[in-house]
């Protein structure tokens, strides 16, 4: 601002008054000790051309430095908590604030703001200027050696500050008052040294706040992130305009309660809290519980770090603890920052944190609704749309940053073949929602279609009704209005029972390329632990990871995680009925395709069939079905002999056993360098029955060669 100038250069003569008048001290309790005397004291004007200068870089500055250095803060109250150090030391008519001969009309001096806002006596604010002036004035060194009457004593100590400062208080001293508390000094205090005695230096961003230049700690950039400023939905905007008008009600003086924002989707709720922290006139800055340190003693010294920069700068913090469950070590340091943080404080995580010492409000945060999310799309996609907004968010839940990335990313790559927008549009959809399902699931490239699945009639349609619902869920919920008449029940899910090899994966792959969804097989090994509560964390992440859309979800062998609940008789029983009923909930709740597969329909807990939309029993081919799969099961490169579909439908094998038959014949056939033929496919079927133990019958495979001859 315009204001920063002749503010900068009235505090800077602020200093030079304040500094000649300490070495002027120093100077007489040298002469006191009959040492010789220092230079004359200089001119307040010359004083601090030894002192470096602030750099005034062009262009308009921030409108918080105006607003911190003449007296306006953030619409923040002060920390407020049992360890706060007092503030009744400073004289309610603000001499605190003011050094002798200081008169500057409406330019506040940097230190006069720092004394008010960290509750500095008058004593103490000039302890902090004598250390201050060892950074500013080279003579001040050799004016505390010749005041201590000690040459090996070239700086500041509270015996000298003593000796040549008014209104001594030994209490500013203690580790509760502001000096110590707020870590302003630094005291180097080795061995058995008396604290008196001890060597006094100013921090650094201390003394650069008194000269003018307020920023960030430096100890703090590197753990911190400062939200960006985003534009938010209708939906969202309700939900700030909601805790601000909470937060406004706060009665003065009293501390501002920690807001939890609740819920999977960190983006929004990021941008959630800098809104509200720019209405307060703050800049929202992110702090990730992972990097809270271990150590008492760094996690005090974080934490007063923090709470002293709330007071030189308009802050709030985001503490991201979505990842902290509340049984972890970590949750009860993130507890006990949060209960002494003060200021405006947002706390990023996935159920409330309970706590008494800590007001909370607690809001839940979710994306923009599909509507919303339409909107967006065809905003940024313009005439060039078509149907892609509706389709992109019938399928994939995204925010607004990721709808913005993925339009422009879409618009600059299709620039030259406007054509090609739509599957631009798709394939980089898909693409943002593979890097955390891939971590979790095994992708599986669908490569069946609607003809090589060899089902009856009945059971293709309804098949084909899952992929009309997935197709028209924006539609149904949102342009006819069923999502607002409910509140669970929108998952799309489905049961494929029946035996092995009987085509349920087949058909997975089918909706899959039929939707142009990616297809995931969720690994057992990689969800289920024997370690109680694990299991459940591992399904949370995976279920978060779906939510983005895009992805059907295929539980194969089911019935290992969709067990029956069973009577409760110990603590294992206890623990996985939790496990299966917090599966109910998830798969409720899930807004994705969810397919269940298992040869063992019996065994599932009957809560799931009833939550399943549709549930599809494919049955063990019939004999024209077999006829059908071994027809098509050969591709049309392959070389193949005379054979007798009709003679090898009738032996009583699933798609999934005439494809392993039909591959080790193709094998055998390419070792010996002949054509697949049915002596070939025979040998095949009866590896392949010794495999299933299943009885040979020679007398049936006889009838069967001859029908195709012996080489």
């Amino acid at each position: 601002m315009n204001d920063y100038v002749p503010w900068l250069e009235a505090n800077d003569r602020y200093l030079a008054g304040a500094l000649a008048d300490l070495r002027a001290r120093l100077e007489r309790a040298a002469q006191r000790h009959d040492t010789p005397a220092a230079a004359p004291a200089a001119p307040a004007t010359a004083l601090m051309e030894s002192a470096p200068k602030v750099s005034v870089p062009a262009g308009p500055k921030p409108s918080w430095v105006a607003r911190i250095f003449s007296g306006q803060h953030a619409q923040q109250p002060s920390v407020a908590n049992a360890d706060e150090p007092p503030v009744a030391a400073v004289p309610d008519d603000g001499t605190a604030a003011a050094a002798p001969g200081a008169d500057e009309g409406d330019h506040i001096p940097a230190l006069a703001v720092l004394a008010n806002r960290l509750g500095l006596s008058a004593f103490e604010r000039d302890v902090l200027l004598l250390c201050i002036g060892m950074e500013l004035d080279t003579r001040f060194p050799a004016l505390c050696a010749q005041a201590q009457h000690d040459p090996a004593r070239p700086y500041p100590t509270f015996a000298l500050a003593f000796a040549v400062l008014d209104a001594p208080s030994w209490d500013a001293l203690s580790p509760q008052r502001p000096l110590r508390y707020w870590r302003l000094l630094d005291i180097h205090q080795p061995g058995a040294q008396p604290l008196i005695g001890a060597a006094l230096s100013a921090d650094e961003r201390v003394v650069n706040f008194v000269k003018g230049m307020n920023y960030l700690d430096d100890r703090l950039t590197p753990l911190l992130t400062a939200l960006p400023l985003a534009t938010l939905p209708p939906s969202q905007q309700a939900i700030a305009d909601q805790l601000l008008d909470s937060l406004r009600h706060v009665p003065p003086g009293e501390p501002l309660p920690v807001v939890q924002l609740l819920g999977s989707d960190s983006v929004s709720k990021q941008a959630i809290a800098q809104t509200i922290a720019a209405a307060f006139g703050a800049q929202a800055y992110r702090l990730s519980a992972e990097l809270l340190p271990a150590a008492v003693t760094e996690q005090e010294t974080l934490l007063r770090l923090w709470q002293r920069e709330s007071q030189l700068l308009p802050l709030a913090l985001y503490l991201d603890a979505a990842e902290v469950e509340r049984g972890d070590t970590a949750a009860a340091w993130v507890k006990r920052f949060l209960a002494r943080t003060g200021g405006l404080a947002f706390v990023d995580a996935r159920e409330p944190w309970a706590s008494a010492a800590t007001q909370a409000l607690s809001v839940d945060v979710a994306k923009p609704t599909a509507v919303e999310q339409r909107s967006l799309w065809q905003r940024l996609l313009g005439d060039a749309a078509g149907a892609q907004p509706q389709q992109l968010a019938g399928h994939f839940d995204f925010n607004l940053g990721k709808i913005e990335q993925i339009a422009r990313g879409a618009l600059a790559a299709a620039e030259d073949k406007p054509a090609a927008l739509a599957q631009t549009l798709w394939q980089g959809a898909l693409a943002h929602t593979r890097p955390a399902l891939d971590q979790l699931a095994q992708r599986i490239e669908p490569k069946a279609g609607w003809d090589d699945l060899k089902l009856p009639d009945s059971e293709k349609a309804l098949l084909r009704q899952i992929a009309d619902q997935v197709a028209q869920r924006s539609t149904v919920y949102d342009d006819w209005g069923f999502r607002q008449r409910m509140n669970r029940g929108l998952s799309v899910s489905a049961l494929f029972t029946g035996e092995s090899g009987t085509g349920k994966t087949m058909a997975a792959e089918v909706l899959a390329q039929e939707l142009g969804l990616s297809l995931y097989r969720i690994d057992l090994s990689a969800v289920v632990s024997k370690y109680i509560g694990e299991t459940e964390k591992n399904l949370r992440k995976l279920f978060d990871a779906a939510e983005g859309g895009g992805a059907i979800l295929f539980f194969d062998e089911a019935d290992a995680l969709f067990g029956k609940r069973s009577e409760v008789k110990d603590s294992h029983d206890r623990y996985a009925n939790i496990e299966v009923n917090y599966l109910l909930q998830r798969l409720e709740s899930f807004s994705g395709l969810a397919i269940l597969a298992t040869n063992m329909k019996g065994a599932l807990d009957s809560a799931f069939l009833r939550r399943l939309r549709f549930v599809i029993n494919f049955p063990f081919p019939g004999t024209a079905e077999r006829r059908a799969i071994w027809a098509s099961v050969f591709p049309a490169q392959a070389a193949v002999g005379a054979l007798d579909f009709d003679r090898l439908a009738r032996l009583p094998l699933t798609g999934g056993s005439i494809q392993g038959i039909a591959l080790n014949a193709a094998f055998m056939a390419a070792k010996g360098g002949v054509p697949i033929g049915m002596p070939l496919l025979l040998d095949a079927v009866r590896t392949e029955y010794r495999k299933l133990d299943k009885p040979i019958n020679e007398a049936d495979f006889r009838w069967l060669e001859s029908a195709g001859g012996k080489p």
